[in-house]
């Protein structure tokens, strides 16, 4: 059913739309915020991003239509700044359609849409709705996409997973993108949630990673219900789980399905979040997949093609309690400034987010409980989220985008979709624990809204990180961070010669003269359903400046790049630098 042609559907103009604000005109989308000390704003209406996702809900409870989906952030046409793709649900195939449970707001596509960034002189961004140029706007039924360089030409390209049959968008480089899935060897017809790009074998392409949910038709959707009787969605245990996908790039956009030999085929799951990192500092590219309701799936790659499954093992396929969680969206990073990537993902509601803490060599310990991230998640359900540098001060703070999944038994409203949840944010405290500040000044971050999917980059080229949310059946949310203004940060640009040439998987340590690094791994993949900004952002709010960067490139060498006084950019090619030994 990919690229399906979707029918009339009710749209609306002048009605409220629940959890999402009030539609006041056909190409008009309020974005209320009240005044905060957050360093956040609101703005997406202000600079245009105007996306409305629809799920599809017409009443019968479709399984699908709890997942949402996913955005990423590119630099499509390589003018400098970040571009938005957000991916559109939209009427479920293989169904009879029926009116939508709310009505829809006139400016409502029914295929993703590819925002471009005309990004002003003074800072101010702007977006323009470039879909049908570019010749991305494909009308499957959408979840999640992965961005990157997949022929090493310089420009990123696009894999959209969907629910039944997925799109690989090859960058043409001059404005305009093919979809080239049916020569590619690297479609899937069932339902693929995440993808990431990593390349396991080291050969210098990008290889692709395509999570899977559960086994799951239109027509074998199943009818539950709440205790008091009321009608809702299934969880994932009503579904058989499948198996993951990894397909091997051989070049000129030829995929081959590795996944049997390679050893992922091994063991099944219910994927939803992947994100990639050396876990057991051995040098080679490692795969980390969030189960939702089944034991968490850490691959160990040896870096020739083969990966070993080692969640259990390594202490990072269930909780403290040994029990599997409903993990959603994933992170990697290193919070706590040891030198080694830890995870954290978040999880449904009456459970809690977990935090499992590396020990430098692959194996984890959730310290949710000591780091203050389980009593403030446990109302909640967590999705996209990831660890990044709010303030510029060096360390790693945590956004978390939440919305249900199921009935609350306290709500009382009358929504259509009453699914709306605050989302939260962490503020890193020395790397030891984290303060909860989502409502810092007395002001909510966003509106509570139904969100899912969450992707981070500089949009604005000001050298701090912002936000771009997705909300099922709702409007997509831009958060600018003016964290820049007066806090000096470095922006760091990677570029492999022997290695992928985006750099993915390079390993970059920002050395300050007080002896203090930074360390942080080039990649757009994580969070849930969503891609990021492949530039890195070093906060340096402390008194202590830069003096060098260090890579350590895929391919396997390492090596040392000086730095200028005040310097905010850095691009840093693969064999420009000292070279190092280990």
């Amino acid at each position: 059913m990919r690229g399906a042609r979707r029918g009339s559907l009710w749209i609306a103009t002048g009605v409220a739309v629940a959890g999402c604000g009030p539609v006041d005109a056909p190409d008009e989308i309020r974005s209320p915020q009240a005044e905060s000390s957050l360093p956040l704003e609101e703005i997406s209406d202000r600079a245009g991003l105007r996306f409305f996702h629809y799920p599809g809900a017409t009443g019968d409870y479709q399984f699908i239509e709890s997942t949402g989906s996913g955005v990423a952030l590119l630099d499509y046409d390589l003018d400098g700044d970040l571009d938005v793709y957000l991916i559109q649900s939209g009427p479920i195939p293989d169904r009879a359609e029926g009116e939508p449970l709310m009505p829809l707001p006139a400016h409502y596509r029914d295929s993703n849409r590819l925002f471009e960034n005309r990004l002003v002189p003074d800072g101010t961004l702007e977006f323009i709705d470039v879909t049908d140029r570019a010749g991305v706007g494909d009308s499957g039924y959408g979840q999640g996409v992965a961005a990157g360089d997949v022929d090493n030409d310089g420009d990123p390209d696009l894999y959209v997973t969907n629910f039944g049959g997925n799109v690989f968008f090859r960058n043409d480089g001059d404005g305009r993108f093919t979809d080239v899935i049916e020569d590619s060897g690297a479609d899937d017809p069932r339902w693929n949630t995440s993808a990431a790009f990593v390349d396991f074998d080291r050969d210098g392409d990008l290889d692709l990673f395509v999570a899977s949910y559960v086994v799951f038709t239109v027509n074998g959707n199943k009818t539950c219900f709440k205790n008091d009787g009321r009608r809702d969605y299934c969880g994932p245990d009503s579904f058989a789980p499948t198996v993951d996908r990894l397909f091997r790039n051989d070049g000129d956009w030829r995929f081959v399905d590795v996944t049997r030999d390679s050893g992922i085929g091994l063991a099944q799951g219910k994927g939803l979040g992947v994100v990639g990192d050396d876990f057991d500092a051995d040098g080679n590219p490692d795969l980390y997949v969030a189960n939702d309701g089944w034991p968490n799936h850490l691959w160990l790659g040896d870096g020739q093609g083969r990966f070993r499954e080692t969640g259990v093992m390594s202490g990072s396929a269930y909780n403290a309690a040994g029990k599997p969680e409903a993990s959603m969206g994933v992170t990697a990073g290193d919070y706590d400034g040891d030198g080694d990537p830890d995870l954290f993902m978040t999880h449904l509601g009456s459970e809690t987010n977990t935090l499992y803490r590396n020990d430098g060599g692959g194996q984890f310990m959730d310290v949710t409980g000591q780091a203050g991230l389980g009593a403030p998640s446990r109302p909640f359900t967590g999705f996209g989220s990831a660890w990044f540098d709010l303030e510029n001060d060096g360390d790693l703070d945590l956004f978390i985008a939440n919305g249900a999944v199921a009935l609350d038994r306290g709500r009382t409203d009358d929504s259509a979709f009453p699914y709306a949840q605050p989302n939260q944010l962490f503020r890193n405290e020395g790397g030891v624990r984290f303060s909860e500040i989502s409502t810092q000044g007395g002001a909510p971050l966003m509106p509570e809204e139904v969100s899912r999917g969450a992707a981070f980059g500089d949009l604005d080229n000001d050298g701090d990180t912002d936000i771009v949310v997705t909300n099922a059946y709702g409007a997509a949310r831009l958060l600018l961070n003016r964290a820049a203004d007066g806090v000096s940060s470095l922006v760091v640009t990677v570029r492999g010669t022997r290695s992928v040439r985006d750099g993915t998987g390079a390993r970059v340590h920002l050395i300050l003269a007080d002896g203090q690094i930074l360390r942080r791994r080039a990649g757009t993949d994580g969070s849930y359903l969503s891609a990021g900004d492949p530039r890195l952002v070093f906060g340096l709010g402390g008194e202590a400046r830069p003096v060098a960067v260090e890579v350590g490139w895929p391919a396997g060498q390492r090596e040392r790049f000086s730095l200028e006084a005040d310097q905010t950019t850095a691009v840093l090619v693969e064999g420009e630098g000292l070279p190092l030994s280990d």
